[in-house]
């Protein structure tokens, strides 16, 4: 892998940090911790140099947040998975804004009914956040569940969303 580009921008919500490589992005979140987000990329994906500069995908999180919700669709991302967190993470990527699963419904939709709990795991291991939408996914009796970035963020991140919730 070639060396990474690390990003930290403003939003709303507060310092959001991306690392990509090779035109994808690795992993994000909303942090100014740059050491919290590279311990989020698997070992096999974790590169060798890191350098200041734009990413690329810092352009489609900044249209996110005024208001193309769409704008962070295309973004490509990489991670390292099983079989069963690569079909999440792209189950989570189809996932409409402003109309979140609960885990129960998630699991469901990955065609594992009973598996409550490896969905709420691909959630918990998901490195690209914002891009992997996985705040979109909440508890069965509708409350947010947790979420790596806080539960600020992603009640921010729901709200927001169902404010601008596309019709189409």
């Amino acid at each position: 892998m070639s060396d990474a580009v690390i990003e930290t921008i403003d939003t709303a919500d507060g310092p959001f940090t991306l690392v990509a490589a090779d035109g994808a992005v690795l992993a994000s979140g909303w942090t100014d911790d740059r050491a919290a987000v590279l311990g989020r990329i698997h070992a096999s994906l974790r590169p060798a140099a890191v350098r200041d500069g734009e990413t690329g995908a810092g352009e489609a999180v900044r249209a996110y947040y005024d208001g193309d919700l769409a704008a962070i669709d295309t973004v490509a991302v990489r991670q390292r998975a099983t079989a069963l967190q690569a079909r999440g993470w792209e189950a989570l990527r189809r996932i409409r804004p402003g109309a979140p699963l609960s885990y129960t419904d998630f699991a469901a939709a990955l065609g594992a009914p009973s598996a409550v709990r490896a969905a709420a795991s691909i959630c918990a291991r998901n490195a690209p956040a914002l891009f992997v939408p996985c705040h979109r996914v909440l508890r069965g009796d509708g409350s947010l569940g947790g979420f790596a970035w806080g539960l600020d963020v992603k009640r921010s991140l729901l709200r927001r969303e169902a404010a601008q919730r596309p019709t189409a």
